[in-house]
């Protein structure tokens, strides 16, 4: 059986005597309620309920979080109630537990059940978005343990973690997180393209592994001739599922295709990463239009990074990505990085907010658009707590169980589980759209006045038509006018729900007015 002093240990540094116990508590009382439960594998239950914990605690998730861990599935499937738990452990582990446990009642069958669930997920995580990672830990575990279900249940399972779960991580930035339950997911779902994608890896990928260690001894000296100090480099190569849709994009073809390989270099700070890429530049001839800037435009999810495809004798193309310890924690761990910054008043934690200021008015504007409350001023603020505003849009707009279930879908699939891009209004706030979005969405996405009153769109600087496609890092100017007016057209050229929903309500209200 598990020892769960290897998940204090994994904590101990921020624990205090009283939380340590609070572990040790939940453990123990897992333990014994589930005593006799096994597992489809054989396995005792406990072990999934232990894993499902540990992973929290290594995300870097506080005890109430690793506690609930222990406990998610006690009231559901050892007949615990709310009231015991709530007596053992205070109201806000039963709220966690309880906000699990309905997640988990839902199964994905039908369309129907299968939007009613989502919205469950969505409503639950814009309340607390502990509870969504509880609920992706305990997936993750559930699809490392895949092969032990019927085949049936194990493709259904494998399905919506694709479709579902990998997409809600990717938004969350947890890159390391997302791989995994992609290319566990993808294994099943369509087992003959995953041996495809893992025949490609092994020979442009692993089989390379020998040179690729020669060029990172090449670009290490170059490294330190040129006083960059205290960094280090390592490679990724790129996983099955992510590598079958980059294909996908690529028409298939895999000589287009420069990032199976990637070297990470890896240094202190912002400064360095700059003094990197130059350095990188002058030893290896870099791929025009290739150099991409992430650090100055983060990725829609918050990712940061300097990328450049350079031409080497070694392995011809390979992509080289450039970033700092901080941001390499975010792309790893995303969301979850943060949580350790537990009181933004602590001069450790308004220095790491204020010199991230993009990623964190993308993940929690609302510590830029409002004074903060008296109570806020005398107490810390717990990041556990607080939950991007994309969810926070999902869960309230969402919440209607009357709404049609094709169209909550689509704007799910259309909205949320897409590309993303971000562009700029001309003050410099951000507005993040789906991929391909127009100037219509973005005008919708201010407030839906703007959108409805929208008579020109300037983008960086020209005018642009209605129909135009928004790229990452745009400047969209808008101008309006009260005689102006959604046309049915307007349907063709956007590809937000928000804006599909407002024009045909205008389009709608017009025409019944004018039958009467």
């Amino acid at each position: 059986m598990p020892d769960v002093k290897d998940i204090i240990a994994l904590m101990e540094e921020r624990l205090s005597e009283d939380e340590k116990a609070l572990v040790l508590r939940a453990s123990a009382f897992a333990q014994e309620k589930h005593e006799g439960h096994e597992r489809n594998s054989g396995e005792p239950y406990y072990i999934h309920l232990f894993e499902t914990a540990r992973e929290l605690a290594e995300l870097g998730m506080g005890p109430n979080t690793v506690a609930a861990g222990f406990l998610h599935d006690c009231i559901e499937d050892a007949k615990v109630t709310p009231k015991e738990l709530e007596k053992e452990f205070g109201a806000e582990i039963l709220f966690l537990v309880e906000g699990v446990s309905k997640l988990g009642k839902l199964k994905y069958q039908g369309a129907e059940r299968h939007a009613e669930s989502l919205r469950r997920l969505f409503v639950a995580t814009s309340q607390d978005i502990r509870v969504l990672m509880i609920k992706l830990m305990d997936r993750l575990h559930n699809m490392r343990t895949l092969e032990h279900v019927r085949p049936d249940k194990r493709v259904r399972i494998a399905k919506e973690t694709l479709e579902i779960y990998a997409p809600i991580v990717d938004r969350l930035n947890m890159g390391r997180l997302k791989r995994e339950l992609e290319d566990l997911s993808f294994k099943w779902v369509d087992p003959r393209t995953y041996e495809e994608m893992q025949a490609i890896i092994k020979e442009r990928g692993f089989d390379q592994e020998t040179k690729l260690t020669t060029l990172m001894s090449a670009v290490n000296d170059d490294l330190k001739k040129n006083g960059v100090t205290n960094y280090r480099t390592t490679f990724r190569i790129k996983g099955a599922y992510s590598l079958c849709k980059k294909l996908e994009r690529k028409e298939n073809d895999l000589d287009r295709i420069h990032d199976i390989l990637a070297i990470r270099i890896i240094v202190p700070s912002v400064a360095d990463c700059y003094h990197a890429l130059g350095v990188v530049h002058g030893l290896y001839r870099p791929r025009p239009g290739k150099i991409k800037d992430f650090i100055a435009f983060p990725k829609p999810n918050g990712y940061r990074s300097l990328h450049t495809t350079v031409i080497t004798e070694e392995v011809g193309l390979v992509e080289i990505q450039i970033r700092t310890e901080e941001m390499h924690r975010e792309a790893q761990f995303g969301i979850a990085s943060h949580f350790a910054y537990k009181s933004i008043g602590s001069k450790k934690s308004t220095e790491h907010v204020r010199s991230n200021r993009v990623w964190y008015e993308y993940l929690i504007p609302s510590l830029f658009s409002r004074k903060p409350t008296a109570l806020e001023e005398t107490a810390s603020v717990d990041f556990s707590l607080i939950t991007p505003s994309w969810i926070k849009d999902i869960g309230q707009s969402h919440n209607d169980a009357s709404s049609e279930t094709d169209q909550f879908l689509e704007g799910l699939r259309s909205d949320f589980f897409n590309f993303r891009v971000f562009v700029f209004t001309p003050k410099g706030d951000v507005i993040d759209l789906p991929i391909d979005s127009s100037p219509i969405d973005f005008a919708y996405a201010i407030h839906s006045d703007i959108g409805d009153h929208l008579s020109a769109a300037k983008v960086n600087g020209k005018l642009a038509s209605f129909d135009s496609k928004l790229k990452n890092g745009d400047i969209v100017e808008i101008e309006t006018k009260p005689s102006c007016q959604p046309t049915q057209k307007w349907l063709d050229y956007v590809k937000t729900s928000l804006a599909r929903r407002h024009i045909a309500n205008f389009i709608q209200k017009q025409h019944a007015e004018q039958m009467r």
